[in-house]
Parts: C-alpha cells; sequence; structure tokens
C-alpha cells in the first residue's frame, strides 16, 4: 500500500501535522479572541470569572499545550523521514529551490518559538492563575502573584498570535508559492533568514518583558494590550516579511 512506503508515510505525517497545527493554532485564536475579552467582562474577582478559569480554561489549556507539542514533533518526523530533506539546504544547488527552502526555514524557527512559548511562559505561568482560581472557589485566600503571572502568560499568547500569520504563511506558502520567479542566490536567501531571525528576536524579547517591563504603561508593550493591536501587528509583520521575500528571494 501507497501509505506504508516512505513517501507515504512522509504525506501522512504531514496531514496530521497540519491536523494538529488547526487544533493548536485554532484555540490560539480562541483565547486571544474570545476567551481573554469575554473574561475581562467578569472583573479581577469574579466568582463567574474563577469558575470559568477553573472548569473552561483548565480544558481548552490542556489541548492547546499538547496540540502545540503534537504538532512540533511531527514536524521533526516529517525532516525525519522524508527521503534526503535537508541536503543542500539552503544551497545554490538545492534541488528543492531556494525560496522555498528559506521560506520554510522561518515558518519552522517561528512554529518552534511559539511551542516554547506555550511551554515555558504560557503554560507556566497559567498554572498559578489555575491554582489561584481554585484555591479561591474553595475558600482561599487570592494569591498576590497570579495577577502578574497571567500578565506574562497574556503577553506571550498575544506574541504567538502575532507570529501566527506569517509562521502559517511560511509553512504553508513554499509548497504554492516560493517557486518559478522565486529562487535568488543563497546569500540572499541567508540575509532574508537572518533578518527574519532579528526581527523575531526583538518582539520575542519584547513580550517577555526584556525591553522596558511588563507594566501597562510601556508603551512597547502596545502590540499586545488587545487583541486588535496584536491583530494590527501581526498584518504589519506578514507585510514585512513578505516584502523582504520579495526583495531577497526573487530570482
Amino acid at each position: 500500500m501507497e501509505i506504508f512506503t516512505q513517501d507515504g508515510l512522509s504525506h501522512f505525517l504531514r496531514a496530521l501535522h497540519v491536523l494538529a497545527g488547526i487544533g493548536w493554532i485554532g484555540l490560539l485564536y480562541y483565547f486571544n479572541l474570545v476567551q481573554v475579552p469575554a473574561f475581562a467582562a467578569y472583573g479581577d474577582e469574579g466568582k463567574a470569572r474563577n469558575i470559568s478559569i477553573d472548569k473552561l480554561a483548565r480544558r481548552a489549556l490542556w489541548w492547546f499545550r499538547w496540540a502545540a507539542v503534537v504538532t512540533l514533533v511531527l514536524g521533526l518526523l516529517i525532516i525525519g523521514v522524508t527521503e534526503n530533506y535537508m541536503q543542500d539546504f539552503m544551497s545554490d544547488d538545492a534541488a528543492i529551490g531556494l525560496a522555498h527552502s528559506a521560506a520554510i526555514f522561518v515558518g519552522m524557527l517561528m512554529g518552534i518559538l511559539m511551542a516554547a512559548n506555550v511551554w515555558m511562559v504560557i503554560w507556566k505561568n497559567q498554572k498559578v492563575v489555575l491554582a489561584n482560581a481554585a484555591n479561591v472557589l474553595g475558600g482561599g485566600e487570592a494569591d498576590p502573584n497570579a495577577a502578574a503571572a497571567g500578565r506574562r502568560a497574556l503577553l506571550a499568547s498575544r506574541q504567538n498570535f502575532i507570529f501566527s500569520f506569517s509562521m502559517l504563511w511560511f509553512m504553508v506558502g513554499p509548497a504554492h508559492f516560493y517557486g518559478g520567479n522565486f529562487d535568488g542566490d543563497s546569500g540572499k536567501a541567508w540575509t532574508f533568514v537572518i533578518i527574519a531571525v532579528v526581527i523575531g528576536a526583538i518582539l520575542e524579547l519584547n513580550c517577555l518583558g526584556k525591553l522596558g517591563g511588563f507594566a501597562n504603561t510601556n508603551k512597547l508593550l502596545w502590540p499586545y494590550e488587545s487583541h486588535k493591536n496584536a491583530m494590527i501587528t501581526g498584518g504589519l509583520l506578514f507585510v514585512a516579511l513578505y516584502v523582504l521575500t520579495e526583495i531577497f528571494l526573487k530570482a
């Protein structure tokens, strides 16, 4: 059967990778566009808010963080089982095409960074928020650290939301778009990758509070203060990176 060949296994893993990614990014959009704005209406000390955090957010976060892991692991497996996937990657002789390689490499780096944010920032801080909600519902005192933990998780989640527009384009787009007239030399391709990495690193450091702290008075945190701001920032990042592909990846 075709599926038991190396090519068949590669295509099957790609389908599962996309399916898991839909679950992960779908929940990311749910959190940023639906849950966070809705929970804000409860107020910080509302019982209904704590019930929703304990019962709804806890379940959503379980699926969210494990969908991120499955998506990442399947992506790495695809590289492992696809014949010659990394052979001549980003070289002038690459049969797959320089533009394709550069674009998907940027998408891969964004995806890995987003998965790291899920487990190392979002989930780490959301555990504090979940524990606080359960404790308050049980009649205990509120944890004074819960608000700060929630904000750190929010900033990282909004940054993932911002990254997601470009990540999806550069993960999916190469198979359909970056061919033909797109195929410059390896020097230009690496220049595009390096610029994209620098931009992404600056945004990541910003959401982690490394460029000015976590206070809402920090103007550098404007992209994260609302889902609308995050949508605008995500759109601007995508446009910037797309323009860079036109400059550096065109043959």
